[in-house]
């Protein structure tokens, strides 16, 4: 298998993954400094990878300013709303990032697959996100979009662990094995998303994600060279000494209830 052959080693990919988050520290502080307004779209096959790829970005970032956006199915009211509705509220403020897990761009792909939207509701999506997200670049919001791909193959294995492993069981849904199915008519969805919406203000960038280490590291690299930060001086801070003791006695124990040991039994 391809993804496996080039496999990049632990080692090598920690050390690099660390010192790329080290850097979205840099990219936080000066989005908060600057005011900046930063959008990132994840998109992609189901198991292609995008939600580690998020969480590596996530891990070591300040939640007040950085946060994943994952909506769920559309209410009934959100039904009846501007398609993009749901998901303007959710763009960030001045100092704020936001990371799409699946976007605005469900209706190009699972609704238009599996019939959740009408062929009206596609094509007039096709037409308006180009204006919608040229808008967005337009007020000063700094727009990235990245697709990842991975093969037949390998989404085939990692379907097959998810399905063995209790811990990520969860990540399969009736919808995901549906795709497996539906190859061909989400990659000609894909297709035609590409040639309406990969536009200069907006483009799209591929991540091949067969292998996942090489595609967090290659999409955290990308973004970092994308974005025109500087380092921002932290404030100069110093820990206080710690004062004397006024005669302060903690309560007896026995009167708190403790979590249990558990570790002790191991």
């Amino acid at each position: 298998m391809a993804g496996k052959a080039s496999s990049l080693p632990r080692g090598v990919y920690e050390r690099e993954l660390l010192r790329l988050q080290t850097e979205l520290v840099k990219v936080q502080e000066w989005v908060r400094a600057e005011g900046a307004r930063l959008v990132v779209v994840f998109e992609g096959r189901d198991a292609a990878g995008k939600g580690g790829t998020i969480k590596r970005i996530a891990d070591h970032l300040n939640p007040r300013v950085a946060r994943i956006v994952a909506l769920p199915k559309p209410t009934e009211r959100e039904r009846t709303q501007w398609y993009f509705q749901r998901y303007v509220e959710h763009l960030p403020a001045a100092g704020e990032i936001v990371l799409f897990d699946r976007s605005w761009y469900n209706r190009a792909g699972v609704e238009h697959v599996m019939g959740f939207c009408t062929k009206e509701e596609h094509q007039l999506f096709l037409r308006q996100c180009p204006i919608f997200e040229r808008m967005l670049v337009e007020d000063g919001i700094l727009l990235r979009k990245y697709w990842f791909s991975v093969s037949d193959a390998v989404q085939q294995v990692r379907f097959q662990r998810r399905l063995k492993d209790p811990t990520r069981r969860w990540k399969l849904s009736p919808m995901d094995l549906e795709s497996i199915t539906r190859w061909e008519a989400y990659s000609r969805a894909k297709d035609e998303m590409m040639v309406h919406t990969d536009i200069a203000e907006a483009p799209w960038h591929v991540v091949e994600s067969d292998d996942k280490r090489r595609a967090r590291l290659n999409t955290i690299a990308h973004l970092l060279g994308s974005v025109p930060y500087h380092d921002v001086p932290p404030p100069v801070l110093e820990l206080p000494p710690r004062p004397a003791s006024t005669g302060y006695q903690r309560p007896p124990r026995d009167l708190q209830t403790y979590v249990p040991d558990h570790a002790a039994t191991l």
